[in-house]
């Protein structure tokens, strides 16, 4: 059986790694002691200014409905789309496709507006993304 070199065990003609396929023993691979770096915010300060100029688009959705493409093609102008979302429900308000808040529209110098209601902590957005 041959004896399989790593690529510097090639240039050097032996290695520290190299596995010695004849005998079936393997050297110990050297490892460096790797201490973890703390996660942005602990023991830092965050700084926003590097992304607060950043564009996000943020989107709400006041319901949805799944119907099949038949039925779609019989869509005219005037058809009533009746969605899954009740009249009194907070609509869902989206950044960049990630749910983070929910809320109540409103009407504000003849646009509408989003009171929000309730904003999505951590935790929320992960149990929503699962």
């Amino acid at each position: 059986m041959a004896e399989l070199l790593t690529p510097s065990a090639q240039k050097d003609g032996q290695d520290e790694s190299a596995i010695d396929l004849k005998s079936n023993s393997v050297d110990a691979a050297a490892i460096k002691d790797l201490k973890p770096e703390p996660a942005i915010g602990v023991g830092q300060e965050l700084n926003l200014d590097m992304i607060a100029d950043i564009p996000v688009t943020i989107s709400v959705e006041i319901g949805r409905i799944k119907v099949p493409i038949k039925e779609l093609l019989h869509y005219r102008p005037g058809t009533v789309v009746e969605l899954d979302r009740l009249a009194d429900e907070p609509l869902n308000v989206f950044v960049n496709s990630t749910l983070v808040a929910h809320g109540k529209i409103v009407v504000t110098n003849d646009r509408f507006g989003i009171r929000l209601t309730d904003v999505l902590g951590p935790a929320d957005k992960l149990k929503n993304h699962c």
